[in-house]
């Protein structure tokens, strides 16, 4: 008895229809994990051949509260987007050497969490893919989890890119 299985050619040609994606949101902190996270957003620009934006979101570090604590924040605020905008950029750059045209960036100030699900929203993007740091017991509570509340808040899917996993790419 002779077993017959579909052309794996047949597969790969289906899978992009099931999988219509236009824009990715890679928000990154500049870890090694939300790096990692870009890496795969880039693989998947590649077989999808859609745009990403990577965000970064720059957290107030005092509420705003009297004109001297404002031109402080300001005066912060400014410094921020300053080393940001410098940590961003040779990420783009290299995306474009490695033959990723459609790589942009933008930086919001606010609380990460909505910041990167206003994004998505505002953008209207196809996929979000992230890091999650993996703290886990005392440290997640403390801390809370960015990557926990964009998956419960995100207007569409999030795949989420683990420290220490089985990589796929």
């Amino acid at each position: 008895m002779k077993t017959q299985f579909a052309e794996p050619a047949k597969v790969v040609e289906f899978v992009p229809h099931v999988l219509d994606l236009k824009k990715i949101l890679v928000p990154v902190d500049f870890s090694d994990t939300s790096k990692k996270a870009f890496q795969y957003a880039l693989k998947f620009a590649e077989q999808f051949n859609c745009e990403i934006t990577l965000l970064n979101v720059i957290e107030p570090v005092s509420p705003m509260i009297g004109e001297p604590l404002a031109v402080e924040a300001c005066s912060f605020a400014k410094r921020e987007f300053s080393l940001a905008e410098k940590n961003l950029a040779p990420l783009v750059a290299e995306s474009h050497t490695n033959g990723a045209n459609s790589v942009h960036s933008t930086l919001r100030i606010g609380h990460a969490p909505n910041e990167i699900t206003k994004a998505a929203k505002d953008l209207d993007v196809d996929l979000i893919i992230m890091a999650t740091h993996g703290y886990t017991s005392w440290r997640h509570l403390c801390i809370g989890s960015t990557t926990e509340r964009v998956v419960r808040t995100a207007p569409c899917p999030v795949l989420v890119v683990r420290e220490k996993e089985h990589e796929f790419i």
